[in-house]
């Protein structure tokens, strides 16, 4: 990914932002496929443990939540300005419904009919599958699309007023305190929503699996923004990326736990901490991590960055067919879980490098 600076900045090739866009890639895919094994029945084919290493499974999908959607939020966010200043308003508005409008109708068009027609076979043969599909729609893991097609014209809207000024100049990294400050602001900001909308609300129509969340995206998405403009993806000292694993492993050791055994206010004001401290600490520590060890590609790399989109849009085909696949082994859930990871992810990568060779493709994806 080339960021072309501003006011000017220099460019800078940030490898480890493309890098991170597949890791995290790879976790949804993970992620998904966990749910699938685990006692989570949030995904269009489910085999639910009856074994201890469901939990296991549980854990993962929970410790995942709490950062890995924040954190693709934050990337989208740090794209973002490059593309505005590039395009101007409208057509940045324009691409963005391009890019994100296209692939959420071809999947809720004609994806969402593929992935969702086992759930149908097993549940639902006494309505017609047109109304078994309306009755049960969302648009899937592609509700990250809504959202960010959302974001990106709440922020042409903002520029806009701001007459196209950008965000700000480079300026000093945020220390370990501002970090804190903002998992602190990012926390209250969480709970008090949750009073509203608490955790485990679902909206249909709009299709967000996690509402609960949507103060983390905001303000994560917004930090991108400004992260990019700044500089700061570069220029994180070492010494707080180190410290916000820290502070992500203690407020998972002693938090999560309180949140887990308390009721009421005090765990809902429990988990909101530990989900914002969490978040901001792994996701400081990850950006410097991949600055420092992982900002370089070679082809594979390369092929690997090239196809995460796509990836994220295939991927529930691919997780659906294989777990259907396999669903006559009796074995531990986190045994089927490592078997079906282990080739969904080529299969995903490869579905989308075929996805992508068709005409046109490539100029969405």
């Amino acid at each position: 990914m080339l960021v072309t600076t501003g006011h000017p900045r220099t460019a800078t090739r940030l490898l480890a932002v493309d890098n991170l866009r597949v890791v995290l890639t790879a976790l949804v895919v993970l992620h998904h496929v966990a749910v699938t094994y685990g006692h989570i029945p949030m995904w269009y084919y489910v085999e639910s443990a009856h074994d201890a290493s469901g939990l296991a499974l549980d854990i993962f999908v929970v410790m995942n939540q709490a950062f890995f959607m924040g954190f693709f939020f934050l990337i989208s966010g740090f794209f973002t300005p490059a593309s505005f200043d590039r395009k101007g308003g409208r057509a940045f508005v324009r691409d963005r419904l391009l890019r994100l409008g296209v692939p959420l109708l071809v999947f809720v068009v004609l994806l969402r009919p593929l992935v969702t027609l086992p759930q149908y076979l097993a549940q639902g043969r006494g309505v017609p599958y047109a109304e078994f599909y309306l009755r049960t729609w969302d648009p899937g893991p592609m509700w990250f699309a809504e959202v960010l097609i959302v974001f990106a014209v709440a922020y042409a809207v903002w520029r806009g007023l701001r007459d196209g000024r950008a965000e700000g100049a480079p300026s000093a990294p945020p220390r370990l305190r501002s970090l804190a400050l903002f998992a602190a602001a990012l926390s209250v900001a969480t709970f008090v929503w949750r009073l509203a909308v608490p955790t485990g609300t679902y909206v249909p129509v709009l299709g967000l699996p996690s509402p609960d969340y949507l103060p983390q995206y905001v303000a994560m998405f917004a930090a991108g923004a400004v992260a990019f403009r700044r500089g700061w993806f570069e220029t994180l000292p070492r010494a707080t990326g180190r410290a916000g694993l820290v502070t992500a492993a203690v407020a998972a050791a002693t938090l999560l736990p309180l949140a887990a055994t308390t009721e009421g206010v005090l765990s809902q004001a429990a988990t909101a901490a530990w989900q914002s401290f969490f978040a901001v600490g792994v996701i400081a520590g990850l950006v410097v991590i991949f600055r420092e060890r992982f900002d370089r590609q070679g082809p594979l790399g390369g092929f690997l960055s090239a196809h995460a989109y796509t990836v994220y849009i295939v991927h529930p085909i691919v997780l659906v067919a294989v777990a259907l696949a396999f669903r006559g082994l009796e074995a531990p859930a986190v045994v089927k879980f490592a078997v079906v990871a282990v080739l969904s992810l080529p299969l995903c990568w490869g579905l989308a490098y075929l996805v992508r060779s068709l005409p046109g493709a490539r100029r969405i994806l």
